[in-house]
This record gives C-alpha cells, structure tokens and sequence, in this order.
C-alpha cells in the first residue's frame, strides 16, 4: 500500500451537542422488532420492552422506520396522516411515553420523515381526486395530461422503483406521478402549502421529544417542472448526469435550509441524516453547515468487502465530508439491502443490482467471519455508526421465505421476477428454540413474515450465553467506542501494511488491523490486542477475514 496520509486530524472531543458526530445509531423496522401485543406484528409496546436491551447493546439513539398511520402499501413508506402512528403499532400516547422512557435511558429516537410521497389514502390526495384538473388540491402533486392521441399515453417515459411506468392515469383523464409504487403519489414540492406542511411536521414531533429525521429519499423531492423524457429502459436510484429531472436536483436544498433552521431553533438543537443517492462528490452539498447534518454512507454498504476498495471509499468519503465539516456515518446494511452475512459469503461480496442479488450461493461460515471484521471496523472508523435490527445477532438473509408470504410491493410490480426486500425484514429471534422466539408475547402469534427454524442459534438469548457471539462482539466495540479516548476524537490515519489488508490509527495510539486476504499476516510490532472479530493464532498472527483493535505498547 501507499505510504501513511492523514485523512482527518480533528482531535477535538465530542460535545452533548454534537453527539451525531460519532453517534452509534441503531435502527428499529417496527414491524419487525418486538411484537407486544400478540398480533404477531411488532409494535411500540414491543419496543418499550426491549429498551433496556438496547442501552445494554451501547448505542446512543434509535432510528425507527415509519410508524404513521399507513396502509402499508410499501412496508409504511405510504404515509396517510404523518401525525399520528399505526393502531397496529400503538397510539400517540404510546410514542410519548417511548421517547420518555428512551430518554431515561440515554437514547436518542430518531424518526424516518418521507416527504417525497403520501399514501393514495392521505387525504390531500383523495381532495385532489375529487377536485378538477387545475385546482388547488391538484397542485399539491404533480398532475398532467398525457400524450398520444386522447391523451392514452404517459406524460414521460420515466420508469417507477418497483417495475412499471412512474404514471398512473386518473378516471378524468389526467395522470399523476408516482416515482415508486402508484399507492404513493409525488408532492409538488414547487408548492408553497407542501414546504408549510412538512415544516409543521417536523415541529409536531420536535415539540413531542423526537431529536431528529432520517429524510426518505432526500435527494427525489424536486422535479423538473417540464418533466422531460429520460431515454433509460429501467429505473435508476442515482443521477449519472447534471440537471436530472427528479434527482439531486438544486431545488432541494433550499428545503433543506428551511428545515435546518427549524431543527436549530430549539434549545437542544435536533439532527438529520439524509437518505441521498448521488454520485461521488455530490454529497458535501447536502451537509454544507447551514443544511443537514449527516447522510448515509451507500458506497461504504454498497463495496465490496475488500483492502483496496474499502479504503478508497473511506478516504474518499472522509476528505470530501470534511470540506463541508460534516462527520462520515459508515452503514453496513438496513431495510433495503440483503443483509451482510449473507452478501459477504458469496463470490462477490459487493451490492451489485439493488434487490436482484438473491439466491447466488452463500457460505455462511464465511460470511460471518467477515461480517464480523467489517463490524469491528466500522466501529473503530471515526464519525457515526448505523447497526440495522438483528446485524448484533449475526442474522443472515432469508432467501426462502415462500412466495405467499412476499410483501414488498417489487414483488407484484416484477411480474413475480423479483423478490424484493422481505428477506432481510423477518422478525427478529429473542427467546427459545421454536417460532415466535419471543417476538411475541403470545406464542400462537405467526409472525407476519415466517422465521426460519434455525434461528434459535441466533436469539439473543443464546448470542447472551455465548461469550464468542456476535453480541457478545458488538457490546465489546461499542462500550470501547464510548470510553477509548483515542476513538472519542476523529482523529484517524493509514498506516503502511501489506496488500489485501488494512492498518489505521484512531488518536494516539490506538490501531485498527484489518485482514481481507486468505492467509494470517503479522500485527504491527509492539502492540497489544484489545478486541478481536476472531481469535488470534496461537503466532500471534492476524488470521484471513479478521479485524483487531490494538494499542501501540
């Protein structure tokens, strides 16, 4: 490898204001953590049940994913009323009561806000249905007239998230913009009404506790008012060009601004992380210090898990973010994605085609092991950390989930090509030995995704009873995380090491060695070994897909 380069030589500690800098955030798919009520679906009574377990894991807040009446259309992402929540997940009160009790506990709670799109239920929507072409109720979204003779043919060619045209034509005649499912109806976010609605939003929940947002599609929610054609065969989540007509377009930082200043108006100032997809170097804009506070890392989910390609993505992620001051945030999987045991024990072990890397042959073993060292190493890397439900217990994708129980909206809009994104959203394991494992408090309860028979290895029962197990791991990091000094500032630099590994240094003193190749390497002389992903050879050699956090003697 190249010889040493400072990447980031910020040694100032992190302050309460500034926690997100370096917060571990972990991330709550309600439907799917803890089940309270015996419905078989996860709900808000769950997660209250459960919040001890997630201050003992270490983490500093909670991301929960869209909890908002909804007919779940796309797994919740089709908001109907944006102040309130889902009966099947609890009341308004129950949310108060959880960020009470979360607060108690040290945790932060996070909300998704998804302001691209409503549900075809939201009620803005079904006035606008109801109203003529041209009113104020239309104007809330994006209608037009459509081409070809009588106006039979879309408005453009753009093509929709799930499959199909991103056009859905109305009984009068018009049609209506939908980038992703037709259940969910684009905003007009030229619309003054639109920027005063989400701005109230936000207050609402601000007002109740909430500390901040993830933004759902963050870089979609401005469009090019002449809607022009795109010439693509397929859907793309990332704009390869200028001046895209729906993504990263200018527009959507004066949004932004607008939000920001809300999120510091109040005494103790709330965050948000951006769901942006955009192309490498684009994303400082979006982080400037008057805008947000942080985004997803998708090159760093999306890499493969190898030497060279790891550390580009992390140089490049560090320099470009600190030129804005903004802190990196590094993800290894979420809601959207195959989890990483399983993309890790294949062939390639990089996100390819979104949703479309299902059923390539996967060594689990090894796809643990390496699971393992990327963990270690996405914690010992500086800024913030986002750990998806279930990555603390080793889970793996579930690939055979039976075509009745498929949900995901891909599925249907495939034609039954694609299998979408349920195999990395089955209900977590707790308790036991057979299904429920404990999701829910009654035992009769299906879970509303089937769990595979052989995750009673997996619940965090007996990851808790075993001290090599990926909890035990994860505890491990995350209380180091909190009480190294060296991994309290963000400070951070390479060190030389052979090819197909990786060597770092957090602070003064403290080092990361990271093998990716399938033979053991030497550790770096004069060190002493703090947390290891695997146990070290009795050589005191490094072995293959293995991670170490050492201290310089």
């Amino acid at each position: 490898m190249s010889n040493p380069t400072p990447s980031n030589d910020a040694t100032n500690e992190v302050t309460d204001d500034s926690w997100w800098r370096s917060a571990a955030i972990y991330q709550v798919y309600i439907r799917s953590f803890a089940d309270g009520d015996g419905d078989g679906t996860g709900d808000i009574a769950g997660l209250r049940s459960r919040l001890q377990y997630l201050a003992h894991l270490g983490i500093d807040a909670i991301w929960i994913n869209p909890w908002y009446p909804s007919p779940l259309a796309d797994g919740g992402y089709d908001v109907s009323d944006f102040r309130n929540i889902h009966p099947t997940y609890g009341t308004l009160d129950e949310a108060r009561k959880l960020i009470t009790e979360a607060h108690g506990l040290g945790l932060r709670v996070i909300l998704d806000i998804v302001p691209n799109h409503v549900s075809d239920q939201h009620t803005w929507f079904q006035e606008a249905l109801a109203a003529a072409p041209g009113s104020p109720e239309r104007e809330r979204f994006i209608f037009r007239d459509g081409r070809g003779q009588n106006g039979s043919e879309p408005p453009n060619d753009w093509h929709a998230a799930f499959g199909g045209p991103t056009w859905t034509r109305t009984p009068d005649g018009q049609w209506y913009l939908h980038l992703f499912a037709p259940e969910q109806p684009d905003l007009n976010w030229d619309n003054d009404e639109v920027r005063a609605e989400f701005e109230s939003i936000l207050r609402f929940w601000f007002d109740l506790g909430v500390d901040g947002f993830r933004i759902d599609v963050a870089h979609g929610m401005v469009k090019d008012p002449a809607l022009p054609d795109l010439g693509l065969t397929e859907f793309s989540v990332i704009a390869y060009e200028d001046d895209h007509p729906h993504w990263d377009r200018e527009g959507v930082h004066d949004i932004f601004r607008s939000w920001r200043a809300i999120a510091d108006s109040y005494p103790d100032p709330r965050v948000f992380v951006a769901e942006a997809h955009v192309r490498p170097g684009r994303m400082p804009d979006y982080l400037r210090p008057d805008e947000l506070h942080t985004a997803f890392n998708f090159d760093f989910l999306k890499c493969a898990l190898e030497a060279d390609t790891l550390r580009e993505v992390i140089d490049r992620t560090i320099t470009d973010l600190a030129s804005v001051g903004a802190p990196a945030t590094w993800v290894l999987s979420n809601h959207d994605e195959a989890r990483h045991v399983t993309r890790y024990g294949r062939a390639h072990t990089g996100v390819t085609t979104p949703m479309r890397d299902q059923g390539h042959p996967t060594d689990l073993a090894l796809g643990t092991r390496r699971a393992r060292a990327a963990a270690l190493l996405m914690l010992a890397l500086p800024g913030g950390a986002y750990i998806y439900q279930g990555e603390e217990l080793g889970l793996y994708e579930v690939e055979d989930l039976p075509e009745s129980a498929l949900q995901d909206p891909t599925w249907e809009r495939s034609g039954h090509t694609v299998r979408g994104r349920d195999g990395c959203r089955v209900p977590l394991p707790w308790t036991g030995d057979t299904p429920p494992f404990g999701f829910s408090t009654s035992v009769s309860a299906a879970p509303w995704l089937p769990q595979p028979d052989d995750w009673k290895s997996y619940t965090a029962e007996a990851n808790q009873a075993d001290r090599t197990s990926t909890l035990q791991l994860y505890r491990s990091a995350l209380r180091l995380r909190r009480t190294n000094p060296h991994l309290r500032t963000e400070e951070f630099r390479w060190l030389d090491s052979p090819p197909g590994t990786l060597l770092f240094e957090r602070g003064n003193g403290l080092l990361c060695a990271v093998n990716l190749t399938d033979q053991p390497t030497p550790l770096p002389d004069a060190t002493s070994p703090l947390i290891t992903s695997a146990p070290l050879g009795k050589d005191g050699l490094l072995p293959p897909d293995t991670t170490v956090l050492l201290h310089r003697d």
